[in-house]
């Protein structure tokens, strides 16, 4: 598809001052007039699923279309249970399969690609100014790049196959402002997992929320998309971060389809705002069993675990690897640790591998995982027994996310991870590196 972009920063499409989300809707809704609370029909650009487009198939046959509405629009990605875990699995695998073969969606990932989010920023389907719809509640991630990217179920995806619309009540928006450098040993991870605890699990239930001030501006697209994907825990119907050069270097040469680099107008009226001064954050971790139960690092260090996990949707990117492998080089994991490694995709993987980080993260006793969502879904990969602890760079650490409801799952950087797989407990990974 041919790529165009536009600006769309000054005044808004009504006249009157509007948030980001409201802009992005008036024009999906072909509306001069949008406020918070009205109920719009949108026109989708992108429509994404995962094996669960096994349930939207069955309900959009059940509606008696024959054709879905745009096949170039849809996009199947197999991430949850790959390789197929069980017969039930791969019967809803190979049905699919034939679904998309039978009506002309081209764009089918199968098990060899990566985890839903990051297939979408990587392969450019996730863009500025789009509408983009997900069978996945960390579908969020996409706003990291200006999208109005949300999840909705499978009936809800089964509508917007047949017709390419969907309703949606417009959301009042939080504005968010983090400000400071980030001290050493401290990410992104540490900052929404701070913003979280802050402001609480329902603190955006159904909220747009904007990010903004220079700690986010200076971040890169995969610290963004970790801003993104962990705001869905505190109730985040979208969460964008404001798209700027950094945005545009990145999607410009991958983007399929248009965009828009569309901006809130000055003025626009919030829910409420935030501003939070990250200069001396610690790294910070969520605690069993709530995203929202979050601590520094040295009121839980020493904290024995069993298995830690660094990868999946949240941070399983570049960087992450990267980080574990700093704090890991020339280390051991501690003898009683299992330590998961689970790159976001298999593009992901080849650069780590030519980087030479995989070879350190496997010399230190990691096991590697395949891309997908194993053991973050906790169905069929790195499952827990009763009593178990697992420090994980995941997005979930509810009682049985992964595997036994006895386990205790505490959430943190990939670093951090990295420093508690060696100690064999709760640690802070600044003493791993270097000033």
């Amino acid at each position: 598809m041919g790529m165009t972009r536009s600006s769309l920063t000054g005044s808004s499409l009504t006249g009157s001052p509007l948030t980001l989300a409201e802009k992005i809707l008036a024009k999906k809704a072909g509306k001069d007039k949008i406020s918070a609370g009205e109920i719009v029909q949108a026109k989708v650009d992108v429509a994404m699923s995962h094996e669960n487009g096994r349930m939207v198939k069955l309900s959009f046959e059940r509606i008696g279309v024959e054709k879905v509405w745009a096949p170039e629009k849809i996009v199947i990605i197999f991430d949850h249970r790959v390789p197929a875990e069980s017969e039930r699995t791969a019967i809803g695998q190979k049905e699919l399969r034939e679904f998309v073969k039978a009506q002309g969606i081209k764009n089918f990932y199968d098990i060899n690609v990566g985890v839903c989010h990051q297939v979408l920023v990587e392969e450019g389907f996730s863009r500025p100014g789009i509408l983009l719809v997900g069978t996945d509640s960390h579908t969020t991630t996409a706003g990291a790049l200006g999208a109005f990217a949300t999840g909705i179920g499978a009936t809800e995806m089964a509508a917007v196959w047949a017709t390419g619309e969907l309703w949606l009540r417009v959301p009042e928006t939080l504005k968010i402002v983090v400000n400071g450098k980030l001290p050493r040993g401290v990410y992104a991870k540490d900052v929404i997992l701070n913003i979280i605890g802050r402001i609480g699990a329902d603190g955006a239930d159904y909220k747009a929320i904007e990010y903004s001030g220079d700690t986010i501006s200076s971040m890169s697209i995969a610290s963004r998309m970790v801003i993104s994907n962990l705001s869905m825990e505190a109730g985040a119907k979208v969460a964008f971060v404001i798209p700027d050069s950094i945005t545009e270097d990145y999607v410009k040469t991958r983007a399929k389809g248009p965009y828009e680099m569309i901006s809130p107008d000055p003025y626009a009226t919030y829910l409420s705002e935030h501003t939070f001064d990250v200069s001396d954050l610690e790294p910070q971790l969520a605690c069993p069993h709530q995203v929202d139960n979050v601590k520094p690092v040295t009121e839980v260090e020493g904290t024995k675990i069993n298995q830690a996990v660094i990868g999946s949707c949240t941070n399983g990117r570049l960087e992450d690897l990267q980080e574990a492998a700093r704090v890991l080089k020339g280390r051991k994991v501690h003898p009683e640790v299992r330590l998961l490694v689970v790159p976001a995709s298999w593009k992901i993987f080849k650069e780590a591998l030519s980087e030479g980080i995989i070879e350190t993260l496997v010399d230190a006793g990691a096991v590697l995982v395949n891309a997908g969502c194993g053991p973050c879904l906790g169905a069929h990969q790195g499952c827990l027994a009763p009593g178990e602890v697992a420090v994980t760079s995941t997005n979930r650490n509810f009682q049985g996310r992964m595997g036994s409801a006895e386990a205790f799952l505490y959430l943190a950087s990939p670093a951090t991870v990295a420093a508690s797989a060696i100690e064999g407990k709760l640690a802070d990974p600044r003493k791993y590196l270097e000033a």
